[in-house]
């Protein structure tokens, strides 16, 4: 090799090295303290991006299913509770070694939550009184998920993005929903407050033979969700409170709705349709008269809740509020799309482990 050539060899491997200390001293280090701020408003310091994560408290299966579109969950998550509406019936085929993490009892407590030693805990943000505000007493970093709106659903998903160190990841994940919440938006701008239906949701529940049907409250996505769907919620002049109210049947007959859904967190809402069309007290009610009542849909969850599953629930109420505005949306397409895309199932999973158990009125 030449001198000239020695020269500029040597020029190349010096910028070489430049670019990479100069990329290096840019890069965080993964031990660097961090500092992040949920939705609640709560800010927990951090010694770096944690590696072992804990699920707890209520509502677990909404916390879980929306950590589990990030991949490096299935390695970091090392505990969760187990509660109603189970979290093994839909992770294992996300997580094939959820068997090995460790679970805890219903109501689990603190000192029981400490005892696995998480860098940090995880949990719906009502249980920041009863839960988390004990753990941070047996200095354990705790961070709340709200979920209860799109818009918190949002910063949800930033917060972690900043937990796993990925917000690439976080914002893909937001694009998928927000993409399809503005397809909806578009596909219903023109329409105005005479053209939306009366739409009633009505959860169905039959605890110790005692049949209730109730409403959400204004404030929930449930109600969110008809809105956004180009429905009218016709129960938003009651104030309900902090949850689902019984409403008896001269509330309903007063409202007479457009539009009826059934809600069952049980996966029986087919059957409730079934039973409410061949009652003749209900088969007065317009909406189904007009063939206008629907089983909410479900797989291992309903669509209707702060799941990760509700911009499914979105689409599908749509494409029963607004059918011909919203002919764009296929919604069997948009299973596998969802499945797919937040939780890297390929298309043989979905058909052998979702498409089956599909049940209320899809498509």
């Amino acid at each position: 090799m030449s001198i000239t050539g020695e020269s500029s060899m040597k020029q190349v491997l010096l910028i070489i090295t430049l670019l990479l200390m100069a990329g290096c001293s840019v890069i965080p280090s993964l031990s660097q303290p961090i500092e992040i701020t949920d939705a609640t408003g709560h800010t927990e310091t951090l010694d770096g991006i944690p590696d072992r994560i804990a699920i707890a408290g209520k509502a677990t299966i909404m916390v879980q299913d929306t950590i589990f579109m990030f991949a490096d969950a299935r390695e970091k998550v090392i505990a969760l509770e187990n509660r109603s509406q189970s979290a093994f019936s839909f992770l294992p085929l996300i997580d094939p070694g959820l068997e090995e993490k460790e679970i805890f009892e219903k109501n689990v407590g603190p000192e029981q939550i400490a005892a696995v030693q998480p860098e940090l805990v995880l949990m719906k943000s009502f249980m920041a009184e009863q839960l988390g505000e004990p753990l941070g007493q047996l200095n354990l970093p705790v961070l709340y998920l709200d979920l209860e709106t799109p818009e918190a659903f949002y910063q949800d998903i930033q917060t972690l993005g900043q937990v796993f160190g990925d917000k690439k990841r976080a914002d893909e994940i937001s694009e998928f929903y927000q993409s399809r919440v503005a397809t909806i938006e578009e596909n219903l701008a023109g329409v105005t407050e005479d053209q939306k239906p009366g739409v009633l949701i009505l959860q169905y529940s039959d605890r110790e033979g005692e049949v209730a049907f109730k409403v959400p409250p204004v404030s929930w996505l449930q109600t969110r969700l008809v809105e956004i769907s180009g429905g009218n919620p016709v129960w938003k002049e009651i104030d309900v409170g902090g949850g689902w109210i019984v409403v008896n049947l001269e509330q309903i007959a007063a409202w007479d709705p457009d539009q009826i859904f059934i809600i069952s967190y049980d996966g029986n809402a087919s059957d409730v349709k079934i039973d409410l069309m061949n009652n003749p007290i209900w088969s007065n009610f317009r909406a189904i008269q007009n063939g206008q009542i629907f089983a909410f849909a479900y797989d291992f969850y309903s669509w209707d809740q702060p799941d990760t599953r509700w911009i499914l629930g979105l689409q599908w109420l749509a494409t029963k509020i607004q059918p011909e505005l919203n002919s764009n949306i296929d919604i069997m397409e948009e299973v596998y799309e969802f499945y797919s895309v937040l939780y890297g199932m390929d298309q043989e999973t979905i058909d052998a482990n979702v498409i089956p158990i599909l049940t209320g009125d899809i498509p």
